[in-house]
């Protein structure tokens, strides 16, 4: 039952996160971490962002699994691939834009309500997200506080292809975003059991 409900939560954050991204794409804005990247790179490569998603991940997975684990890992790539294929429904959705300010608060919200949702099942959506989780467990470092430093200069970068003005409305969705994150902090060490940090090998003399 705590495995079903486990998946159900999943499910479920996957599918808020997917409705705050496609929010921000239908208003010209970003988002930090990979999916703010990826957002990115999909308006200037014409690829859909679903397949550019999973690309940008990948070295992320390898960090997960050397530090986080196999378990983490599946989970996260699991969940990046639920991501991938719930935003490809907006090639099938009719074309329709999203006042700006209205992507950034409502996006922003979403995707911290889903990464909230995600976190407190041991799960994330790769990139900073996996770096969160650790540095959290690691060092007791506020997720919310690596995320928007991550997402930050995520977007920084983003200015140069959004321009000015949709860029400081996604440095404020990404503001929305963290501080909801940072809300629900301490949710997300209550079962330290579920996900192990890998110590690395001590060579004996």
């Amino acid at each position: 039952m705590n495995f079903i409900k486990k998946m159900a939560s999943i499910l479920a954050g996957c599918f808020i996160v997917a409705i705050g991204v496609l929010l921000l794409r239908h208003a010209g804005l970003v988002t930090g971490g990979t999916a703010g990247l990826t957002l990115t790179l999909s308006y200037l490569i014409s690829l859909p962002f679903s397949l550019l998603f999973f690309l940008v991940n990948i070295p992320f997975y390898i960090f997960s699994f050397m530090r986080m684990g196999l378990s983490f890992t599946i989970i996260t790539a699991l969940s990046v691939t639920l991501l991938s294929l719930l935003t490809a429904v907006d090639t099938f959705l009719p074309s329709f834009t999203v006042p700006m300010f209205a992507g950034a608060v409502f996006g922003g919200l979403s995707i911290g309500l889903g990464l909230t949702l995600l976190f407190k099942n041991q799960a994330s959506l790769g990139g900073a997200n996996i770096l969160a989780l650790f540095l959290q467990k690691k060092a007791g470092i506020d997720p919310g506080k690596t995320n928007f430093l991550f997402d930050a200069t995520v977007v920084l970068l983003s200015f140069l292809v959004i321009g000015v003005i949709p860029g400081l409305l996604s440095i404020l969705s990404i503001v929305i975003t963290s501080k909801v994150i940072s809300l629900f902090k301490n949710s997300f060490v209550k079962n330290e059991k579920t996900v192990k940090i890998k110590k690395p090998a001590v060579a004996r003399a």
